[in-house]
This record gives structure tokens, C-alpha cells and sequence, in this order.
């Protein structure tokens, strides 16, 4: 299946923890993406999806006006460029989440591996081998 590289976006959308829900919204609406990683001083402190989207607003009716650092998942998991595609998958299947940030050798982020970018490459059939 190759390496994560040969998958992965890489255009970063990217928002502060101080970004608010609609803000980070309108981030992911624009780029038609379903998640946004959260950087404070170009390091990764997290990453904000639909998922917490749809959590935010049935929690409080005031979280569009919330930071997503408050709704956003901390410290996520990340692979790099050279793992293996499958490894990627089985992460993402056994954590449950659809986004995982790739990270170079020094942890600077460089792009973004989606379940949407497995389907196109025609892995999802290889879910059953995980």
C-alpha cells in the first residue's frame, strides 16, 4: 500500500487555540475538510473536527463563541511521512478517529492523512486486515 507520504495532504489548515468554534468552522467549511489542527507557535498542540463540532454545539448553545482549545482533542496522535499506510489505518481505526497529522523527524507537522485519502487510494478494503 506504500507510505503515509505517498497519501497525505499537504495543505495545512491550520487555527490557534484561541480560534472560536465558528471561526475554526468557516477554516474547514472553506477547505472542505473535516478537521483543523490547532498550533500555538508552530508547534501542535491539537486538532479540532466536526466530531467536536457537533459536541461543542450540543453541550452549550454559546460554543460558536467558544476557543476550540477548549473543545478541541489534545495532543493527538501523529505518524510521519515514511510509516506505512497500514500502520496509519490501524491507528485510525482502533483510536476511532478519521484525521491523523504527519510530523517529519523534528515533529513539525507537514501534512494531514485522512480516512477520505485512504478511500481514494482505494485502501478501505484492507480495514478488514487491520
Amino acid at each position: 500500500m506504500g507510505n503515509v507520504a505517498d497519501l497525505m495532504s499537504h495543505t495545512l489548515h491550520q487555527a490557534t487555540p484561541s480560534t472560536t468554534v465558528a471561526e475554526a468552522a468557516t477554516i474547514m467549511a472553506r477547505g472542505k475538510v473535516g478537521s483543523t489542527l490547532v498550533m500555538n507557535r508552530g508547534r501542535l498542540v491539537g486538532i479540532f473536527t466536526e466530531r467536536d463540532i457537533v459536541r461543542a454545539l450540543s453541550n452549550s448553545p454559546d460554543a460558536p463563541a467558544d476557543p476550540i482549545g477548549h473543545w478541541m482533542t489534545r495532543t493527538p496522535q501523529t505518524v510521519v511521512g515514511s510509516d506505512p499506510v497500514e500502520e496509519a489505518l490501524r491507528r485510525m481505526v482502533s483510536g476511532g478517529f478519521r484525521h491523523l497529522p504527519v510530523v517529519d523527524d523534528e515533529g513539525q507537522v507537514v501534512g494531514m492523512l485522512s480516512m477520505r485519502d485512504l478511500a481514494k487510494a482505494g485502501v478501505e478494503g484492507a480495514i478488514t486486515r487491520v
